[in-house]
């Protein structure tokens, strides 16, 4: 995983992965941590992989339980490692874990401001 820092200006295209809150975080959890996020990991040209269990500071249920954020260099290679076998194999996973209408994904060109 390539992951160097941007310039100014410079952009990167994003996939963010939204996830509802599951009727056993802990389950969910689990396969996450030890499966998918593993599989996240062996996409093609990924540059950079983060996630995390939201919160919000005053305690209360948050509108969803999970964010993942995806970070390549191109639409194409974003696109590209979607279709690749490891990309696959990720998408092929989520009905481990979740099911289709529990979870969102958005994609976004993303530009460095500061």
């Amino acid at each position: 995983m390539r992951n160097s820092p941007r310039q100014k200006g410079e952009s990167m295209y994003r996939l963010t992965a939204i996830y509802d809150h599951p009727s056993d975080p802990e389950r969910f959890l689990t396969h996450y941590r030890e499966v998918h996020a593993v599989l996240a990991t062996k996409l093609p040209k990924l540059r950079n992989y983060e996630w995390g269990v939201t919160e919000l500071p005053d305690g209360s249920k948050p509108a969803h339980f999970l964010v993942a954020v995806l970070d390549f260099d191109s639409k194409e290679d974003a696109l590209a490692a979607l279709q690749s076998s490891e990309g696959e194999a990720a998408s092929a996973d989520i009905a481990n874990f979740t099911t289709p209408d529990a979870f969102q994904m958005s994609f976004s060109q993303v530009v460095k401001a500061a």
